[in-house]
């Protein structure tokens, strides 16, 4: 089968033709952004309601070829997502630009003896076919089984859950960590071994995708048996592009196997949309409106091919990511997005001498207003565990034993006003079990968060936990060419290894366990899971030792 390609220089002109047509200041209103965004990959002005209906009997190929997912998991309430693409490495998925039925199932069991809810919903062609069915009314702290149907096909079978009741005293929650899986970087062998974890949730912490150009045999996988589409083997810009990536990473049969067999609760990093942007201010030197319309297409595919609710649906360049989750009295989760309202990186972003433009008390990770949320939900809580599921490193990160250290400007160590207040907060709040869970750095560290990180002795106020990446990196090392300059200018790094996928947190009544587990390669299928490491922090007492 052959593809049309669309030249690189051809995407860029379309955004820019768009920016240009509706300027900064139109863009950045809230009805000028959608308007842009609709402008730039062609919506019809009616929206979804203007696309006829297609007679099922027209879909003669599989159209559940990216799978199945669940998220978000509330007390009697789940959000299930697919999306129909028979031909996914299509442009338009391989259906016309027609309104397709649904049908959608939950049962009890993964035989569908015992059904319990069942509806029909409609795959728009406006958002690619993908379709998200919220479900209320259920059970409180139960498991569920679900699938779809469309014409003659029936989906994959997922398995999900609800949450606790808010009160509910449970004894424990098992979730899992994972960050970072570059198609082109490795296989997704981390997630086969995840699939087959007893979890209650994964927390996905961002760069699901990544932007850059994927060749015809995969990059590091080397493809010997098939050959990619050449419109991969360019960097994401317009919606077409991050659209098509999305089908490219979900094509691959372990992610959908994890997805089918846990609810995931995702946030975004940085390559979702572009390599360490921060805010409105992109990587390289374009013009703003034209940067927030790419920002406007990356954030409508997340949204379209991700297990969230309406809530999170985008309008134009914004989307309001982060949110909180409550397991009963067990654990709250505030899931943090640090891209979209952060300061620009300090010195250029980077390594660098930390100085007054780092360390300007006016600079914030979150914005104002997502920091008051966690501030003020912290006041609120009645949690055992609270739980932060964000994307950059939090604790302090020197990288030589020497006072003449460098930090990385994109992490916490970039914005340390912005984290001394989010710790002044949690302690004003009462916070005594506070962890963090982190991705982005391809490595697993196991970090103490210490009142002064550059004094051993002060007092620790919490743990951190860093996911390594599924994939990015290809195979990566245990002990990694920074291991002994990193573990000696940081008391407070009690574990670092730099292998490949994930960790699993069991959370207790009277402490808390987390497994870094690993794979020994990506770029070669099928690698073996080993665990890494093992700690456990006490519930009252902070700090992490080893299991």
């Amino acid at each position: 089968m052959t593809y049309a390609q669309t030249p690189a220089s051809s995407h860029t002109d379309e955004l820019r033709a768009a920016a240009r047509h509706f300027g900064r200041r139109g863009f950045l209103t809230t009805a000028g952004a959608a308007a842009a965004l609709a402008f730039a990959v062609q919506l019809p002005a009616a929206g979804a309601a203007s696309a006829a209906e297609l007679n099922p009997r027209r879909i003669t190929e599989d159209p559940f070829t990216l799978g199945v997912a669940s998220g978000d998991p509330l007390p009697g309430s789940v959000v299930l997502w697919t999306r129909l693409a028979p031909r996914p490495f299509e442009p338009d998925g391989g259906l016309p630009r027609e309104r397709v039925a649904v049908h959608w199932e939950l049962a009890h069991d993964e035989r569908f003896g015992r059904t319990v809810r069942r509806g029909k919903v409609t795959a728009h062609p406006e958002f690619q076919h993908s379709v998200h069915v919220e479900i209320d009314h259920l059970d409180q702290d139960r498991v569920y089984f679900y699938r779809f149907r469309a014409g003659d096909w029936t989906s994959p079978v997922g398995r999900t859950r609800t949450a606790p009741a808010p009160g509910a005293r449970i004894s424990e929650l098992k979730i899992a960590a994972v960050s970072c899986q570059a198609y082109h970087d490795g296989y997704f062998t981390a997630y086969g071994h995840l699939a087959q974890e007893d979890l209650d949730v994964v927390f996905h912490l961002g760069d699901y995708l990544y932007e850059y150009a994927v060749n015809a045999t995969g990059g590091a996988r080397a493809y010997t048996d098939r050959r990619l589409p050449a419109h991969f083997n360019r960097e994401t810009i317009t919606l077409e592009d991050y659209r098509l990536r999305y089908a490219l990473y979900k094509s691959d049969p372990d992610l959908r196997a994890a997805h089918a067999a846990h609810p995931f609760v995702v946030t975004w990093d940085d390559h979702e949309t572009e390599n360490n942007y921060a805010g409105d201010i992109p990587e390289n030197d374009v013009p703003p409106e034209e940067f927030l319309l790419r920002r406007a297409a990356a954030y409508r595919a997340y949204w379209e091919n991700q297990p969230l609710r309406r809530v999170q649906r985008p309008v134009g360049p914004d989307m309001r990511l982060y949110r909180r989750l409550r397991f009963g009295r067990l654990a709250q989760f505030d899931i943090l997005d640090t891209r979209q309202y952060r300061s620009n990186q300090a010195y250029g972003d980077g390594w660098r001498v930390p100085g007054p433009e780092s360390e300007d008390p006016s600079r914030t990770m979150t914005g104002a207003t997502q920091e008051r949320w966690l501030l003020d939900g912290w006041r609120d809580s009645r949690a055992l565990w609270n739980v932060v599921p964000q994307q950059v490193v939090f604790a302090e990160r020197r990288d030589v034993p020497t006072d003449a250290f460098k930090l990385s400007m994109d992490s916490w160590d970039g914005y340390p006003a912005s984290r001394q207040r989010i710790l002044d907060g949690a302690a004003a709040a009462g916070i005594e079990n506070l962890m963090v869970l982190t991705g982005d750095v391809h490595v697993g560290y196991g970090l103490d968060i210490k009142a002064d990180h550059r004094d051993p002795a002060s007092r620790t106020l919490g743990t951190e936990i860093v996911a390594t990446s599924i994939a990015s990196g290809k195979d990566g090392a245990d002990r990694p060419a920074n291991y002994d300059n990193l573990t000696t200018a940081n008391p407070h790094l009690k574990f670092y290894n730099g292998r490949r996928g994930y960790v699993t947190v069991a959370l207790g009544r009277g402490s808390a366990r987390a497994d870094f587990r690993t794979v020994s390669a990506v770029t070669t299928p099928g690698a073996p899971v080993t665990t890494a490491g093992s700690f456990v922090t006490e519930a009252g007492n902070p700090g992490l030792t080893p299991a």
